[in-house]
């Protein structure tokens, strides 16, 4: 304010009609001065005008934010005024104090997101199918490969995923042990079967990194030893990924959380009967079927495009109308290894032994 007690025509405080009490602070003026102490306060009904830049209204604000335990800007503008004091810009100064807020940020704050990387050039090129693939197991299972007593004698089984890093097509193998000798047949079936490839990557397991040496595959970062050229007349190299960064394999642990999804729904219908080895190879290869019908786009509302594109399509270059579901395995596919189904079996016998010979 002037000397003369007049207020500038361009302050920012005049409509605020700022008046100074009897102790020359300068408050809101207003009219409710009429108004007794009995239903309005003075501090409330003329409050205290202050700066929004100065050193006391970012103290005040911090307080007052601090006595609504951190709570949002309505919880903390309430308390300002209801105190009796009036900061010119409150919303923004304490739209400021709060995003700068520690204990704000550590309540309430946004996670960073990493910027994924660029595509590997091997994702990228076009390549027949199954030319680049990702390698992982997972698993086990236990399986019942012998009857005893009673009882039947089990053994864990593993599931070795191949998938097409260009197609998104998979293959699934299933292995005995997590040594190198298992996984280099399952890998000499692969090959068999969807013929050379030209690049693996996989995890660092220990699997993995003893049959690159036993195969003598060029392999890159793995330690130092005898690294050599794998098939000279099939150039296939391997790429591990670093030490502890499963991120990066990303691309095969997705289908290999979908594979896990489509297994225990199969296992339901199995009523917890133990499985066979050639039951868990059946539902494999069901399941690879399933995930290879998968479409690779969003479904399309267009009726003149009714075919989807999906990983068997380019794989076998055929269309599929309808996927129909696969049959559950019945009784005689099973091994009847519980003593419960045992005992039903025996008093089927007796019965058909009775009505046939007794009568």
């Amino acid at each position: 304010m002037k000397e003369s007690g007049r207020i500038p025509h361009n302050s920012t405080i005049l409509s605020l009609s700022p008046v100074l009490d009897s102790e020359g602070v300068l408050r809101v003026g207003g009219r409710l001065n009429k108004v007794n102490d009995a239903e309005l306060s003075g501090q409330q009904r003329n409050p205290i005008i202050l700066p929004k830049n100065h050193h006391v209204s970012h103290l005040l604000i911090g307080y007052f934010h601090s006595e609504v335990f951190h709570q949002r800007r309505h919880f903390t503008e309430g308390a300002v005024r209801v105190a009796g004091y009036w900061i010119v810009g409150l919303k923004r100064k304490v739209s400021s104090f709060i995003s700068k807020c520690v204990v704000c940020r550590k309540l309430r704050g946004k996670f960073s997101q990493q910027k994924m990387a660029d595509l590997p050039a091997d994702r990228c090129k076009p390549s027949p199918p199954f030319s680049y693939v990702g390698v992982d197991t997972f698993g086990p299972w236990m399986v019942a490969f012998r009857r005893t007593r009673g009882e039947s004698a089990n053994q864990k089984r593993w599931g070795l995923l191949f998938t097409c890093l260009v197609t998104r097509a998979i293959h699934i193998e299933i292995i005995e042990q997590l040594t190198s000798s298992s996984f280099i047949n399952a890998l000499r079936r692969f090959v068999a079967l969807r013929g050379p490839v030209t690049q693996f990557r996989s995890d660092r397991g220990t699997n993995f990194v003893g049959a690159s040496e036993d195969l003598s595959i060029n392999a890159e970062f793995i330690e130092k030893g005898p690294v050599q050229d794998f098939l000279s007349n099939c150039r296939t190299t391997w790429k591990f990924n670093p030490p502890h960064a499963p991120q990066m394999g990303g691309v095969w642990e997705r289908l290999i959380r979908t594979v896990k999804r489509i297994l225990n729904s199969m296992l339901l219908q199995r009523q917890g009967r133990d499985l066979t080895h050639e039951e868990l190879t059946t539902l494999m290869t069901e399941i690879c079927a399933i995930v290879n019908n998968r479409p690779l786009m969003d479904v399309t509302c267009d009726p003149d495009s009714p075919h989807l594109l999906t990983p068997s399509m380019l794989l076998t270059m055929k269309t599929y109308p309808d996927v129909e579901p696969f049959p559950p395995l019945g009784t005689k596919d099973a091994l009847k290894s519980s003593w419960k189904n045992v005992q039903v079996l025996a008093e089927e016998f007796w019965r058909r032994w009775k009505s046939e010979y007794l009568h």
